[in-house]
């Protein structure tokens, strides 16, 4: 009986939280990956010019930043919808549920993360292999023992001698980035269990596993430059030597000035993304307050505008800005999944 009490009582406070929401905010809050962003953007900006809503506002926190911002709770203080670079994490759909919060997943497209330099150098033709063996920080011993050593790299053509004789030096995303998360499993992991050995300890010891594959160094090989890709194509302009990390619609919005990397045979291109042959590739995601979705000023009808074929489909507005659509049968899912505010209830839910 006391469960059951504590029970109404607690959706008692959620409700009265997120109804409390209207009184004090007109907007849509809208918080997340710096990727996402872009799109996000776009969509608050059709949606305003198209409607009676005010225009939502949109900050670029990062996907680790903004799943905290999000999941602290219900009521007008809160975010209404985060943008992720990566699908959600356990411990974040956790902490979102103990603190009342009900998360509708909506998965928007795919991108991929590029890794670019200045067009006036050549294009680098990487391995995810090469990958790993210039960021990771600690890599298999050269003598051939299977131990691993602190990362001895200093230049590409040490990590392959086919690679440009030039000091590697590659600005990215923070760890609270999204795009650092999806870069640590997809290239660098996918370049670590290349060595049979290494791979074995995933079933031995996951944790020390994703340690060894995920961990970059810290010597200034890589250069932290913050949330903004912007900033990071800027800096490679000024650095032709440098190697920058970030997705590809930034590639694409910034064609005149620096080149991807060619990784596995494969250029980073909107059809090799679309088609998975890129094999550094992600899904995007935006997560939604449900309790907020009935409450807050124009929740329901932007979320209708993000997820109609105007916007998100294969000749949308936002293929034209770098996102790559998810296939038909997909977005119809996902779109019914969202009109439906169905919340995610475990991350083994598609």
């Amino acid at each position: 009986m006391n469960k059951q009490i504590l029970a109404t009582s607690l959706a008692a406070l959620t409700i009265a939280a997120s109804q409390a929401a209207t009184a004090a905010r007109d907007h849509i809050s809208i918080v997340g990956s710096s990727t996402v962003y872009p799109f996000t953007t776009t969509v608050a900006e059709r949606f305003s010019r198209a409607t009676q809503f005010k225009t939502p506002v949109v900050e670029s926190t990062g996907t680790g930043g903004g799943m905290k911002l999000f999941c602290q709770g219900v009521g007008e203080s809160t975010a209404d919808i985060t943008g992720a670079s990566r699908r959600i994490k356990q411990s974040e759909l956790d902490m979102c549920q103990e603190n009342g919060v009900d998360v509708v997943e909506v998965q928007v497209g795919y991108d991929g993360i590029v890794m670019a330099n200045a067009k006036s150098k050549e294009t680098f033709e990487l391995s995810r292999k090469d990958i790993f063996l210039a960021l990771a920080k600690e890599v298999p011993n050269p003598d051939g023992s299977e131990t691993l050593v602190e990362n001895p790299y200093k230049t590409w053509k040490e990590v392959n001698p086919a690679l440009p004789n030039v000091k590697i030096e590659v600005l990215g995303p923070p760890p609270t980035s999204g795009t650092r998360d999806a870069f640590a499993e997809l290239a660098m992991e996918g370049g670590c269990k290349k060595f049979d050995w290494i791979a074995a300890k995933k079933s031995e010891d996951k944790n020390a596993y994703k340690a060894i594959c995920h961990t970059v160094r810290e010597d200034g090989a890589y250069i932290e430059a913050g949330e903004n890709d912007n900033l990071i194509v800027n800096k490679l302009v000024a650095n032709p030597n440098a190697l920058g990390i970030f997705g590809f619609s930034f590639l694409d919005q910034n064609a005149d000035k620096v080149h991807g990397s060619i990784i596995e045979g494969h250029k980073p291109t909107f059809d090799s993304i679309a088609d998975q042959s890129y094999p550094v590739s992600r899904p995007l995601f935006i997560y939604v307050k449900k309790a907020h979705a009935s409450v807050i000023p124009g929740m329901k009808q932007f979320l209708a505008e993000f997820t109609s074929e105007r916007a998100w489909g294969e000749d949308g507005y936002l293929a034209d800005k770098g996102m790559i659509p998810l296939p038909t049968a997909k977005r119809q899912q996902v779109a019914k999944n969202v009109r439906e505010m169905n919340a995610l209830s475990n991350l083994a839910q598609k």
